[in-house]
Order: C-alpha cells, then sequence, then structure tokens
C-alpha cells in the first residue's frame, strides 16, 4: 500500500487513509512520510486548536498529517477552503479507523480533491516476506495453466484463531492472543463507538457484534438478526452500519452484468479479520473451532480477507461480488477489472476434485469471457480441474 499511497499523495491534494483500529495506519504514515508534519486528534489540544483556529495548524507547514481526523467532522470544510486557496502545493494525508467514504459530511467536503486507500491488517504474505504477490496477477493471464505443481500446505486453523492483526505477530501463545482480542473488542466499545455515535446499550450492540461474527460468509438478513437477538430492527440496521463504519463487517454485492440488479440482490456479510470473527463466536481452542458447523465461513473469511486486499492493491482497485442465481447456485466470489473477471470457489478440503466444480463451471457457462475459476482449498498443490479451472493452496494467492 505504502508505493500506492505516495502516488495518491503526489496526485491529489489530499489523500484519506481508514483502516480499522490497529491495522498499523499511524507507522504506517510516519515511516513513509517522515517530511510531513504529523498530528492526531487523539490529542484534545491539537482538536481543541482545529476547532478554534484551524489554519493554525498548517501555518508552518505545507505537508500535514491528520491521524484520528473522523473525531472532528467540522474540520473537513476547513480542508476543502485550504485546498481551494493553496492549490497542489500544499498536502494534507487525513488517517481515521472510521470509514470515511460511509460519512457523507466528509465525502461531500472532499469530492474530487481526495484520493482514498483502506489498509487492512498484515495479509500472509506480508508475514512472511511476500510483499509483491505476482501469484495472484498470473491469474489474471489467459489461456492455458502452466500445469500441476507441488507446493506446500499451510493449515489455516491456526490463523482462524490468531487473526491478521499487526499486533498478534509479536504474542508468544495463545492466551495471550485471546487477552489482546478481549481488550481489543472492548477498547472499540467504550472508545470508539462513544464517539462515533451514541448507543444506548452496549449489551445490546455486544449481541448485534456476536450475531454477526457468526454470520460471517453468509447472505445478510437484518430482519432475521434482529429476531434472532430480540433487538428491533431500526435498532439492529444503525449498529451494523456503526460496524461498517469503523472496519469491522464489510458488505459484498451480489453480482450481474446488469449493474442495477447488483443494489437489489442482499449483500454478504463478512467481518474483516477472521480471528475477530472467530473470538466473538466464542470460539477460544482450536478443538472447539475444529468442530464448529460455522468452520467453512470462518475459512472462507481467510480467503475474503486476502482477496479483498488484493483487490486494494491493483489500480484502479478491482471490485470483489459474490454471486447466486435464484435455483442457488453460488460462487463465493467473483472479481471484476475492467472487463476482465475471476471466479473463486472456497472449500475447506485438503483434497478437491472435480465435483468441487460444479458451481463455478455454472457461472462460466453463464459468463463464458471469465478469464478462470480459481477453486481455493486448505490443502496442498496446485492441480488442474478443469481446461479453465486450477485448485489453489489459500496462502498461494498472496505469494511470489
Amino acid at each position: 500500500m505504502a508505493e500506492k499511497l505516495r502516488k495518491g499523495v503526489e496526485q491529489f491534494p489530499v489523500a484519506v487513509l481508514t483502516g480499522a483500529r490497529q491495522v498499523g495506519k499511524s507507522t504506517l504514515l510516519q515511516h513513509e512520510f517522515p517530511e510531513f508534519t504529523y498530528l492526531t486528534f487523539d490529542d484534545y489540544a491539537i482538536r481543541e486548536q482545529a476547532l478554534l483556529d484551524p489554519q493554525s495548524l498548517w501555518a508552518d507547514t505545507d505537508r500535514l498529517i491528520i491521524d484520528e481526523a473522523q473525531k472532528l467532522p467540522e474540520f473537513f470544510e476547513a480542508i476543502k477552503l485550504a485546498v481551494d486557496r493553496s492549490g497542489p502545493d500544499r498536502k494534507f494525508i487525513l488517517s481515521g479507523s472510521a470509514n470515511l467514504l460511509l460519512m457523507r459530511s466528509v465525502t461531500e467536503s472532499l469530492a474530487g480533491r481526495a484520493f482514498y486507500l483502506e489498509l487492512l491488517p498484515f495479509t500472509w504474505g506480508e508475514e512472511y516476506d511476500h510483499p509483491d504477490p505476482t501469484n495472484f496477477s498470473t491469474l489474471w493471464q489467459p489461456g492455458q495453466w502452466a500445469g500441476e505443481k507441488d507446493v506446500d500446505g499451510v493449515e489455516p486453523l491456526p490463523f482462524m484463531l490468531r487473526g491478521f492483526m499487526p499486533k498478534t505477530l509479536f504474542l508468544s501463545g495463545h492466551n495471550e492472543v485471546l487477552n489482546w482480542q478481549e481488550s481489543y473488542v472492548r477498547t472499540y466499545l467504550e472508545r470508539d463507538l462513544r464517539e462515533l455515535s451514541q448507543v444506548e446499550s452496549l449489551v445490546d450492540f455486544r449481541k448485534v457484534m456476536q450475531a454477526l461474527a457468526l454470520r460471517t460468509g453468509n447472505i445478510l438478513n437484518q430482519a432475521e438478526v434482529a429476531r434472532d437477538i430480540g433487538i428491533p430492527l431500526s435498532t439492529t440496521h444503525r449498529y451494523i452500519k456503526l460496524l461498517e463504519i469503523s472496519n469491522i463487517i464489510e458488505r459484498v454485492p451480489a453480482f450481474s452484468l446488469n449493474r442495477g440488479k447488483r443494489l437489489v440482490k442482499s449483500p454478504k456479510l463478512f467481518c474483516i479479520d477472521p480471528g475477530l470473527a472467530v473470538f466473538l463466536s466464542g470460539y477460544y481452542a482450536a478443538a472447539d473451532l475444529a468442530r464448529s458447523r460455522e468452520l467453512g465461513h470462518f475459512f472462507e473469511t481467510i480467503v475474503y480477507f486476502h482477496l479483498r486486499a488484493l483487490c486494494e492493491g491493483m489500480t484502479p482497485k478491482a471490485r470483489l461480488y459474490y454471486w447466486r442465481t435464484v435455483s442457488g447456485r453460488e460462487v463465493d466470489f467473483v472479481i471484476e477489472h475492467g472487463r476482465n473477471l475471476l471466479a473463486f470457489e472456497v472449500k475447506h478440503t485438503a483434497n478437491p476434485t472435480a465435483v468441487d466444480c460444479k458451481n463455478l463451471l455454472s457461472f462460466l457457462d453463464s459468463y463464458p469471457e471469465t478469464v478462470r475459476g480459481v477453486l481455493v482449498h486448505a490443502g496442498k498443490g496446485i492441480k488442474r480441474l478443469h481446461s479453465k479451472i486450477i485448485a489453489v493452496p489459500w496462502w498461494w494467492l498472496d505469494a511470489s
């Protein structure tokens, strides 16, 4: 993301970096942009100064980073005026743990002036020194696949338990990971939520979080969620929106070549970090997780997270969808980049076979322009299952 962010800073007067709390936004910005003056709205005195005299924050610099910018939405109007008066020579980088694209006041103030980028948790490739995931790029190349190949398998279950948040990489044991996850959820509930919106009941909000974590990888039915946890639909709807704004969950829209139809089909729901989804669902031990009925959806969440990160890194960003027919045929992910399509089916199996390809074949039949179908599995080895379908291990997508 660093290179893409630098190019955005060069091209636009304002660059906006969002992402969930603790994914490394502040570290990235201070490391990559040492020539910028760094300020944070976590500092109450800076917030007060921004309210009283925002221009004073950039009086002595033309390169400014404002971290936790979502804490002062009225500040964005001052940024707009500064950009309009100063032209392209003045540069702002705004960062926040809220998805600023979903905050209307922000998008209205910065329309046409800002470059947006979302930082996600550490991917497998980042952790294991594959900064340029060329494997994913090869999937877009049309024609016959080079052939089968022996590659190692990486057991996904430990990654489901730990997740991909940067802090957890440096914890020595599973109990430490559990303590960190519990602290993360509590901090989010007690700090971020109170600043983003008025929440009548933290107990009810946590019920919504837990209900959604159990539904990661499923089509979102808000009425069903509200009914199951006994909370009014209007409250459930508002709490889901808050989770989306704060980058805890994301919705994946349905795919159709008829663009209008995408808006009327229910989206699929995903927690952005599989470790948090597993923790909120109440699975604290590997044995319990291995027996869970949601195991396949947790594995699908790992694959979603990596595909989401890979799409974010493309220029322009690729669009991620899922596909489902009225008769129930479903492909887990469809990635659209320009006029090119890739289709992905996710199976938590170590031995994928041609039988697992039936939904991918249905999609390829409906959209023959698709470059190829990919079956993502939990085993090892790359296999050709069809002339246009290959099977690859989940980690391989983010490697080179």
